[in-house]
């Protein structure tokens, strides 16, 4: 079990890496380390260690950082995953950065008053900071020591440990600035980042109310019936019990997951898979905690506690895909690493080099390098990658798609090819009856009576779906005596005294062919060009008729595998366990590429394999359990119509809450979106970097201008990744 920590100070990537380093020599690996950016907190397994809670502790106020133990969340709480509910910090503690960097803000902008006093304008700040009256001066340098004041200690971390950051790049920066009497953009520069580090805590806590917003659409409270009351009761949701019976009114969410016992309704969805639709609900269907009751009112029977419903676990799952982290996130880190020690020594080139071989000023060349130092600042680079995928998580959650990390929401971007398992996934996976033919003067009504009447103590499919559509079809119900099932055949019984059959050709086979007459040849010849089954209804004397049944197409199913086809994926691969004729049948009703037919489980894997092995960026749709081997073998593996489903959820990279394929193509043009953004992002903040070098060479940057364009370079990119919050149907 792993111990928890808050980390507040913990905003960035870079901040984790440097936690990383500080605490990996004392567990022992780094996969003892979990890091949760969003929720500022860090899981440590320490179980066989002796290393104490407490010492992790103050190896994390070594780097400058502070720590404290995490306890579980007050009953309810859902607004900051927790954490708020256990804080045993002060007030200064816990609003502490904001305070100081709202008095930095105060204090530089009464230096600049005074010197707009004196000299008329704001602008001889800065061009004449050296002769500003004492008081603006020391107004400035105060902005100065508060602003950096919450860094510095992981500055000195940074120095100490001769691992250069952007805390010692920004406290360089202002401490020089100082030194040759920049007294007003020195100010600048700490009161900006200490801005910028402000709307950075501020971005990752939007990222992280997204998630938690999930969550919040679950009511706090149900009304549950009690023996004791009339009425039923508003009772917390933690304290509803298994098998509780709940009221679920019109217009109300419902709070727990359960099954229908009472009332016809339906229910939006939409919360947790993303469906359009509002989808009826009557006895004995399944409802889930945080959808809505559109109609009318519904009696459930709780089934799981609020901690295990299927909006808690898809939270969950949401908030623990952040440490899988994306390639995108880990290439920037790495280029980080290095990045930031190389600008070091570019600015300390610039400081040097001019004055010493080409006569330059050293004020002047090394105003610039300073110039170098707060612009080299890789806050814009660590942390819109993060937050990119985060929002784009977050997103795909709401659309009913649960993405189990940010390496797994960039695969779909590269997919040039797909399986798709038939049965569940292309099909509904559930057959039903398209056609009756009535023989011998046999009415409809009594058809599908006597063939209820005999499939109705059987749980095969084909009898089930048989059942339903007699019901469907107000075909009174019939007793039936002497039910006896004929495995691989079908079921006899007798009805009225008189002996009734229902099964396949091969039943009626043993009966001869005298109760096969040219009429039931031209129904079977019809049903032949069908994907169905065909059932018949006899007796001793005549056949009474026939029934078709067929695993119907879902109706998205063609129109998304010509969107993906559209997307580029080249190849799209049907697997099915049935004959080549049926399946045929259903391949060209939905357009997939190629088909094969006849598979046994390890039959799929071997296709998928086959697929990986020749070249092709390969995903598997399943139903998550059967198909979970050849899941395993793709490059990304995606379960069908997961909602309720617990073992589904687990086993596949992506789950598809809803039975809607539509979400395929929707996966691959947001992770396409997500993977557009965060390059974007990327290569706007090298951009503005490189001009800003471009722009010191030749003398005509200012301190002042490169941290707001180092601070807007961040805010853009932090914006423009969380657009994925609001991401397109």
């Amino acid at each position: 079990m792993a111990t928890t920590f808050i980390i507040r100070e913990m905003d960035c990537s870079e901040e984790v890496t440097v936690l990383t380093r500080a605490l990996a020599p004392l567990v022992g690996q780094e996969s003892r380390l979990t890091f949760d950016l969003l929720q500022r907190k860090l899981h440590v397994d320490l179980s066989d260690l002796t290393v104490s809670p407490e010492q992790i502790i103050e190896a994390v106020t070594r780097t400058g950082m502070k720590a404290e133990r995490f306890e579980a969340p007050l009953a309810g709480c859902v607004c900051c995953g927790g954490s708020c509910s256990t804080s045993k910090s002060s007030l200064w503690q816990r609003r502490g950065r904001e305070a100081l960097c709202a008095a930095s803000g105060l204090m530089w902008a009464a230096g600049l008053l005074l010197m707009m006093g004196e000299h008329g304008s704001f602008l001889a700040a800065f061009r004449e900071s050296a002769s500003a009256p004492l008081a603006a001066k020391a107004l400035w340098i105060g902005a100065s020591l508060v602003g950096v004041w919450h860094v510095l200690p992981k500055a000195l971390y940074s120095l100490r440990s001769l691992r250069p950051d952007m805390n010692l790049l920004m406290v360089l920066a202002v401490a020089g600035a100082m030194a040759i009497g920049e007294y007003s953009e020195g100010a600048s520069v700490a009161f900006l980042f200490a801005l910028a580090n402000q709307l950075e805590a501020w971005s990752v806590s939007r990222a992280s109310n997204a998630i938690h917003a999930l969550m919040s659409i679950a009511p706090d409270k149900a009304l549950v019936f009690s023996p004791s009351s009339p009425t039923p009761i508003e009772t917390r949701v933690e304290d509803v019990p298994l098998g509780a019976r709940v009221l679920v009114r019109p217009g109300d969410r419902v709070p727990l997951d359960g099954v229908v016992r009472s009332g016809v309704s339906a229910v939006d969805q939409s919360p947790i898979t993303g469906e359009s639709m509002p989808v009826g609900k009557e006895p004995g269907d399944v409802v889930f905690a945080g959808t809505i009751n559109a109609e009318g009112a519904l009696e459930i029977e709780t089934t799981k506690p609020a901690s295990e419903s299927t909006l808690a676990r898809i939270m969950r799952m949401v908030e623990q895909a952040q440490s899988k982290r994306a390639r995108a996130v880990q290439w920037v880190e790495k280029f980080a690493a290095f990045y930031t020690p190389v600008m070091l020594g570019v600015a300390a080139l610039f400081a040097v080099v001019p004055p010493l071989f080409f006569g330059g000023e050293w004020s002047r060349w090394l105003y610039e390098a300073l110039v170098i130092l707060v612009i080299s600042c890789p806050c814009a680079l660590v942390i819109s990658t993060p937050v990119s995928i985060v929002a784009g998580l977050a997103s795909a959650a709401r659309h009913g798609v649960l993405v189990k990390g940010g390496v797994f929401l960039e695969v779909p971007a590269t997919l040039t090819a797909i399986a798709l398992d038939k049965t569940g996934t292309l099909t509904h996976g559930r057959p039903t009856v398209t056609a009756v033919d009535a023989l011998n003067g046999t009415p409809e009504a009594t058809l599908l009576g006597i063939a209820a009447a005999l499939e109705s103590r059987s749980s095969h499919p084909l009898a089930q779906a048989i059942v339903r559509h007699a019901a469907s079809q107000g075909a009174a119900p019939v007793q039936v005596e002497e039910a006896q099932a004929r495995p691989g055949l079908g079921a006899q019984g007798r009805i009225h005294g008189q002996d009734y059959f229902i099964g396949n050709q091969k039943f009626l086979g043993e009966f001869g062919s005298v109760l096969q007459p040219q009429e039931l040849a031209l129904v079977l010849a019809r049903h032949e060009h069908s994907a169905g089954t065909s059932i018949l209804v006899w007796d001793r004397d005549k056949v009474l008729g026939s029934l078709l049944l067929e695993d119907r197409v879902r109706p998205q199913s063609k129109t998304a595998l010509a969107e993906l086809k559209a997307l580029g994926v080249g190849t799209i691969v049907m697997l099915s366990g049935d004959n080549a004729r049926t399946a045929q049948r259903i391949a060209e009703e939905t357009g997939v590429t190629e088909f094969r037919a006849d598979l046994l489980p390890e039959d799929k894997t071997r296709a998928v394999e086959e697929l990986v092995q020749s070249g092709k960026r390969v995903a598997m749709v399943g139903d998550g359990i059967n198909d979970a081997p050849a899941l395993a073998a793709s490059h990304l593996g995606i379960a069908m119509g997961a909602i309720g489903t617990d073992v589904a959820i687990e086993t596949a990279d992506v789950a598809l809450m809803s039975d809607d394929l539509s979400k395929l193509p929707w996966l691959i043009r947001h992770s396409r979106r997500t993977l557009g953004i965060i390059k974007a992002n990327i290569a706007f903040a090298l951009a503005i970097k490189a001009i800003f070098l471009l722009l010191a060479v030749f003398q005509v940057a200012t301190l002042w201008t490169a941290i707001l364009a180092d601070m807007g370079s961040s805010l853009l990119v932090i914006f423009n990744g969380l657009r994925l919050l609001r991401s397109r149907q």
